[in-house]
């Protein structure tokens, strides 16, 4: 019964309107979609989508389980208050974060003002945007590797460096190994969050075509243009794509899981 009940939920909820979104897509026929798939303003924006969601997860893999690490592995004073920060995206309206990022890092901002001179920009520009992905994404990161990371005790690395290992072996063959399959995972939802990203995007962007236009942002325009069947050929392809990279990552936790024996 209750896989019953799963499964028709999930027909409802997600099955039923992808159907729909591929099925008013078709009504292109095959060369009005490819023409769609091929115009230079499209791929454009999907390259600068996937291209800053791809970087802004990386480097969130990274420092969030740098965040993940610290809050875990050691006690100072104001770390409730760092632990509590980190879910601060998550409550954040996006638009807020896309204000308040845009205020900082404009020209006149607190750091865009210093950056000025030495001739870097990063409002309206491709960097802005991944700044802005990063600050939305980071939560997922540390929130996933952080339960896991808990349950790594002491004594596994204080055996490991008993044993002779130094501590950037301890860390790449010991403590990385177990963590691997959450850091994929984090990943995964960070730059799931990251390709559909809009209202924190759109301020910072400065929404220029084939310089800082998302994907997300040329749908609109397309419904906008009550160009219904592009806004729908736009999003089934950013749909395959989006499908293919999260089937590659769940090959890739599927595999770590069999070689260091992890969900057996």
């Amino acid at each position: 019964m209750t896989l019953g009940f799963t499964l028709a939920y999930l027909a409802l909820i997600v099955l039923i309107p992808l159907t729909g979104l591929v099925w008013r897509s078709a009504s292109l026929g095959w060369t009005g979609f490819w023409h769609v798939a091929v115009d230079p303003r499209t791929v454009n924006a999907l390259k600068i989508s996937f291209g800053t969601a791809l970087v802004a997860a990386l480097i969130n893999v990274i420092f969030g389980v740098i965040v993940a690490w610290v809050l875990v592995r050691y006690r100072f004073r104001g770390r409730r208050v760092i632990d509590a920060i980190v879910d601060l995206p998550f409550a954040l309206p996006t638009a807020v974060a896309g204000i308040a990022l845009t205020s900082i890092y404009a020209k006149n901002g607190w750091i865009g003002h210093l950056l000025e001179p030495l001739g870097i920009k990063v409002a309206f520009t491709p960097v802005g945007i991944t700044i802005a992905l990063i600050f939305v994404g980071l939560p997922f990161v540390v929130r996933t590797v952080q339960p896991v990371m808990e349950e790594i005790r002491k004594e596994v690395e204080e055996a490991a460096a008993t044993l002779g290992a130094s501590r950037f072996q301890t860390i790449t063959r010991v403590l990385l190994p177990g963590l691997q399959p959450a850091i994929l995972t984090g990943f995964a939802l960070a730059f799931a969050r990251a390709v559909g990203e809009y209202g924190s995007v759109i301020f910072i962007a400065g929404n220029l075509p084939y310089v800082s236009e998302i994907a997300p942002l040329l749908i609109v325009i397309r419904l906008e243009e009550f160009d219904y069947a592009g806004a729908t050929a736009i999003a089934a392809i950013m749909l395959l794509l989006s499908f293919a990279m999260l089937f590659i990552i769940n090959l890739i936790q599927a595999w770590s899981r069999r070689r260091y024996g992890y969900g057996t």
